[in-house]
């Protein structure tokens, strides 16, 4: 049954462009393909487009499982966590994985987020009326565990897999299937003869799964024992076997493409790398440098420094065969999209753009990217020094970016996330991950802090899901 949270009366404001809906009629119309979005055709019909100042109205959190509305800009939204969800560690924080991954079935019936233990936690999700349940198999609580390594990644075209490595030997690619309960082993990377030989043991582990559309080819990275000092980028391809790049030494091997020394200016080790929608790039983030992008049919390696250009500061977002990006000048608000064939060759995305907004990083997500360039991306803005005051637009704000341009340039808005970050604790920032389909939004939230401490006394986040359209 549906619970309902009491809601506000709607604002009033300048400009309405949203049509504040009661929750008791929660309804959705499913996209039938990603695809149709292109061409400049209206995804979010009811969202707010404006570029004013919408001030945030204080609201304590709502229980799990209970509709409620945004009382500033109107899109419906649900709790997924508290502290009560993970009854072997009471009062721990909840996450949403990182925005690469994957954390929607193909079907969006389906969605995992991470505990404070790195344990993943799968729930149902029932599209029309918002409503989460749990799997079968799932402990008290609610949450199903997958049994693979934090975080896997759902398989783009089969709702019932998901690709990860194995628990207790995370060099090996596996995937786990709901209906049958089986965890599968792929390839064991360390035969895939890395130079120097890629060894399991307590100092060596994979960081990052990423697949390709076609759930073909599937990326980790290995070697050293955190992020921020791997050194191969190691692409398993289901019919032609791997191939590998040690960012060290600037080798590139393999069973398929040619092999011998990158084509780049110097070597690296990586922070995180993920694969685009094609299979054919690998992104490579060197950290405060920059990153870095591996064409795999060939031995060529394109820098993007931070500083110096082309324009590459910022977090950012894969697609199919297309980057897009915080430009990190003029404005926060200025996101450039740019072919992973050529990172020099950027256009800007929001136009006009307010100059001289600053103070909020932004977070993206683009998971139908993978599928189709021109489909929106999604963004969380959040204060880089913990502010939760909204100042200006956009401030603290779940908004998507139009990336086909050939009609207007627009921003669509939904919501405040009421993220708190605190330095001291990097998963207090509010990653986001959009389904596929580009209709509910994942995101984490302390919701102003209201959300309680851990154990330990460190501020929680628990887990939110925004409706948009």
């Amino acid at each position: 049954m549906l619970s309902v949270v009491p809601i506000r009366a709607p604002l009033e404001v300048a400009v309405t462009v949203r049509r504040f809906v009661p929750v008791v009629s929660v309804c959705l119309i499913v996209v039938a393909s990603v695809g149709a979005w292109a061409q400049g055709v209206q995804p979010y019909p009811d969202a707010f487009t404006d570029q004013k100042v919408h001030p945030k109205t204080p609201m304590a959190p709502p229980p799990i499982n209970a509709v409620f509305q945004d009382p500033d800009f109107g899109a419906l939204m649900v709790r997924v966590t508290d502290e009560n969800t993970n009854p072997k560690d009471l009062h721990s924080y909840f996450r949403n994985p990182v925005s690469e991954t994957t954390a929607w079935s193909a079907d969006g019936r389906k969605f995992f987020l991470v505990g404070e233990e790195r344990n993943v936690l799968a729930f149902s999700f029932e599209t029309s009326t918002m409503v989460i349940s749990a799997l079968p198999g799932a402990g008290t609580g609610g949450g199903f565990t997958i049994p693979l390594y934090a975080p896997p990644t759902f398989s783009f075209v089969d709702p019932d897999l998901v690709y990860g490595t194995m628990a207790g030997a995370p060099l090996t690619i596996a995937t786990f299937r709901f209906s049958t309960g089986a965890v599968t082993p792929l390839i064991d990377t360390t035969t895939c003869g890395m130079q120097p030989p890629l060894m399991a043991g307590l100092h060596v582990h994979s960081s990052d799964i990423s697949i390709s559309a076609d759930d073909n080819r599937i990326e980790i990275n290995a070697g050293g024992n955190q992020p921020g000092n791997r050194i191969f980028s190691i692409v398993y391809d289901k019919e032609l076997g791997c191939r590998w790049y040690n960012t060290q030494t600037g080798q590139i091997g393999g069973s398929w493409g040619p092999t011998g020394q990158a084509v780049v200016p110097e070597n690296f080790e990586i922070n995180h790398a993920y694969i685009s929608g094609s299979g054919q790039y690998i992104k490579l983030d060197a950290g405060r440098k920059g990153y870095y992008v591996w064409d795999t049919t060939s031995l060529n390696v394109q820098p993007c420094y931070s500083h110096g250009g082309p324009h590459c500061n910022g977090y950012n977002s894969l697609g199919y065969d297309t980057l897009i990006n915080s430009a990190g000048f003029i404005d926060e608000m200025n996101t450039l999209r740019r072919p992973l064939s050529d990172l020099t060759n950027f256009i800007q995305l929001v136009s006009p753009l307010l100059p001289h907004l600053w103070g909020m990083d932004i977070h993206f997500t683009w998971s139908g990217g993978h599928l189709n360039n021109n489909v929106p991306v999604c963004g969380s803005a959040y204060s880089f020094d913990g502010q939760n005051e909204v100042k200006q637009p956009y401030d603290g704000e779940i908004f998507c970016i139009e990336t086909d341009l050939v009609v207007s340039s627009t921003v669509w808005r939904f919501a405040h996330h009421r993220a708190t970050w605190d330095d001291e604790y990097y998963w207090s920032e509010p990653f986001g991950n959009v389904s596929l389909d580009g209709r509910f939004l994942l995101f984490s939230s302390s919701w102003d802090g209201q959300v309680g401490t851990n154990k330990d006394g460190d501020p929680r986040s628990d887990v939110w899901i925004v409706k948009l359209d």
